[in-house]
């Protein structure tokens, strides 16, 4: 690993359950060949020398992980999720604080169910980032026409497509700050839907770094499928 690149934690967020995958389990515990999803995107993880620890956010009642080869890694930590992802997120940044993690180290949170990030990506977000100010995350210019529709559901706009990216992760953030970030919007109320819209709810403006469109996350069925036929 470059030595630009710096050393790092991480928080997997994996406590949906994924209901538009119409599927017998948890989205992120379906297979992808001889391994689950979770599976793939930890391994994105562990195999970087620069990783430091990770946590592993999961409902209390989840029974799927205990099954894993991966749950007695003693890298991984576990704890417990919240109602939604970023409670989710707190709760783990929270873990890495009483494993050691320091306000001012780095931490990435990353889907669960995203598991095709490939090395050349996280080394280039961790190696943009690595003396950044406020941090950032992996994302993708829009490559469609954008529509705004109106109550009735008819188009109200076309935006210029040129000024908006799809958001990624890993997202890329000091511990202190995004710990901080998500308290005070949690507090508030506000509409938190990743890390950097935390960050961007207390004024800060994360840094956008290109990643690859391939980096999906997997929602519904096709998308599981889609990873399934390219491996084929």
């Amino acid at each position: 690993m470059s030595a630009a690149t710096p050393d790092f934690w991480v928080v997997l967020p994996a406590a949906g359950v994924g209901a538009r995958m119409q599927a017998d389990r948890p989205k992120q515990y379906l297979l992808w060949g001889q391994r689950t999803l979770i599976e793939h995107t930890l391994a994105c993880f562990l195999d970087q020398p620069g990783l430091r620890g990770l946590v592993v956010s999961l409902s209390a009642d989840d029974g799927w992980w205990p099954t894993l080869p991966c749950a007695q890694d003693a890298r991984i930590t576990r704890a417990v999720g919240g109602r939604e992802r970023a409670d989710s997120v707190l709760n783990g940044l929270m873990a890495l604080r009483e494993l050691g993690a320091a306000d001012d180290d780095w931490v990435l949170v990353h889907d669960a169910a995203r598991p095709n990030l490939t090395d050349g990506d996280l080394h280039k977000l961790l190696s943009t980032l690595a003396s950044d100010p406020v941090g950032g995350l992996l994302a993708v210019p829009v490559r469609d026409t954008l529509k705004q529709i109106g109550p009735d559901g008819r188009v109200t706009a076309t935006p210029d497509r040129s000024q908006f990216w799809q958001a990624y992760t890993p997202q890329m953030f000091r511990l202190g700050p995004l710990r901080k970030a998500l308290t005070d919007a949690l507090a508030a109320g506000a509409l938190i839907t990743d890390e950097a819209s935390a960050m961007e709810w207390v004024g800060l403006a994360p840094l956008l770094v290109e990643g690859r469109a391939d980096n999906l996350k997997i929602t519904r069925p096709e998308d599981l499928e889609w990873l399934r036929q390219r491996d084929s």
